[in-house]
């Protein structure tokens, strides 16, 4: 299905909705990886590696397993009361994404949860990366601000974060759609 660079983010908030949906009902776990990757824009392996302590404040600090780099970064309102509902009985040192054999589950179990839903409600294209892209393309949607975007995600320049959240295929899209000669 997906692979290399075609991994697209997700920007049809109803998919978004119906994804959750899916998630949901299949794994309140599952869910909550997505929603907090959609929320928080971390890479997988970061995503995969939260503990409830790391989560239990007003703020996330991580050191980031690429870059190695110190990210500190502020929980919303809504995805802070569903962690404090879904941290409830965890131990500081407990994995958000527990694996039935111990320690988080891996990046492949990852990628499965998100291609089962995705099948299951239409998407194609859909990966690890998926939920760091669909948080970019929507705050980029909202904000416009590619520069605050470009930072959060530790990107070179604003060009390369552009083109990992799809917004220069969208424009090309756009533009060649009524082209003709």
């Amino acid at each position: 299905m997906a692979g290399g660079n075609t991994v697209q983010p997700i920007r049809d908030l109803d998919k978004l909705e119906e994804m959750k949906a899916v998630l949901k009902r299949n794994s309140y776990r599952n869910f909550m990886m997505f929603v907090i990757g959609i929320n928080t824009g971390l890479r997988i392996g970061d995503l995969l590696k939260l503990t409830a302590g790391q989560v239990s404040n007003s703020h996330v600090q991580i050191i980031e397993q690429k870059t190695g780099k110190k990210k500190r970064f502020p929980i919303n309102k809504h995805l802070r009361e569903l962690l404090d509902e879904y941290t409830i009985g965890m131990n500081d040192d407990d994995y958000l994404f527990p694996s039935r054999k111990g320690g988080h589950i891996g990046r492949v179990q990852a990628y499965r949860v998100m291609n089962q839903a995705a099948a299951a409600v239409g998407l194609e294209d859909i990966g690890t990366h998926t939920l760091r892209k669909t948080f970019g393309y929507h705050h980029y949607q909202q904000n416009k601000d590619v520069a605050i975007l470009q930072q959060i995600f530790n990107h070179s320049s604003p060009s390369v974060t552009l083109r990992y959240i799809g917004i220069n295929q969208d424009i090309i899209d756009r533009s060649l759609e009524d082209f003709c000669l």
